[in-house]
């Protein structure tokens, strides 16, 4: 009766996989197109960022003026293996981990403000 809305499913032949290089090729182009894709857009500037960072960190030293990643900017008053002292106003020190550190500012830019 209502036939005309709901088409009859019959069942198909089994497909016969591609067993040809060829077939082969066809079916893993997508991946490897998006192996070299996701190195060069995403691993390689992400290790290379790390890198910087890394090689920024190793260099600080006292009385360099940094910034935090919580927005403290302050001098370098003392240094340890993980953990730097920034001072941050006259007498006030606050001790910060090494990474939260993301960038080294200029001699004199916190003495401008």
């Amino acid at each position: 009766m209502l036939d005309f809305l709901i088409s009859s499913a019959y069942a198909q032949s089994a497909a016969v996989a591609p067993t040809s290089p060829q077939g082969l090729l066809q079916a893993f182009w997508p991946l490897l197109v998006m192996i070299p894709l996701f190195y060069f857009l995403l691993i390689r500037p992400q290790t290379k960022r790390a890198k910087e960072h890394r090689d920024m960190l190793a260099k600080i030293a006292k009385g360099d003026e940094v910034v935090t990643s919580g927005g403290l900017a302050g001098k370098v008053v003392g240094l340890g293996e993980a953990y730097l002292s920034i001072e941050v106003a006259d007498n006030v020190q606050v001790k910060v981990q090494k990474s939260a550190v993301t960038g080294v500012l200029p001699k004199g830019t916190l003495k401008a403000q």
